[in-house]
């Protein structure tokens, strides 16, 4: 069966991390088609370090900023374009036009999209979306497949060891 959704307790930066390598290591082919992540969550709840943590196990070594003021960041990692994208500062879809992020919905593209409700309706659909919360005890993370690609994606990350003590409500 495939997954369409999972939830984590991360208990520190460092399980954030962790998620974000796994995220990485079960990664879709983006060969034939883009994929795309959603990253919702309030203010410092670890949307970017996730990406970061995301970016590094892929193979980045350049600097990997957040993308708040300069809205796009691009990261080459062999046949892959990596796009962060960091809608927070926009006044609405309108603004997205302006971006020129249709250029990156094309095969061999990952799109993470921090503060996609900014762009409405104007974005690519995601395949996958992950809600960062403040939780008691660190965060808690809920990923949901927004997409068959994006089953598929949580498929495989169920299957990553490194984040099965952060597990706790799989459907």
């Amino acid at each position: 069966m495939k997954e369409t959704a999972l939830q984590l307790r991360l208990s520190d930066v460092a399980a954030t991390e962790r998620l974000g390598g796994a995220l990485a290591r079960a990664l879709p082919s983006v060969a034939a088609h883009p994929v795309v992540c959603y990253l919702r969550g309030e203010l410092g709840a670890g949307k970017t370090t996730c990406v970061r943590s995301l970016l590094r196990a892929l193979g980045v070594t350049a600097v990997v900023r957040s993308p708040s003021y300069t809205l796009i960041e691009t990261y080459a990692t062999g046949s892959l374009a990596c796009v962060h994208v960091d809608l927070y500062r926009l006044s609405g879809a309108e603004d997205l036009e302006d971006l020129g992020l249709r250029e990156y919905w094309t095969a061999g593209h990952l799109l993470l999209v921090e503060w996609p409700e900014r762009g409405g309706k104007a974005l690519a659909p995601a395949d996958l979306e992950l809600q960062l919360d403040y939780a008691d005890i660190g965060r808690s993370a809920l990923l949901r497949a927004a997409s068959p690609l994006g089953a598929n994606w949580l498929t495989e990350l169920r299957n990553d060891s490194s984040i099965t003590p952060y597990l706790y409500n799989l459907t």
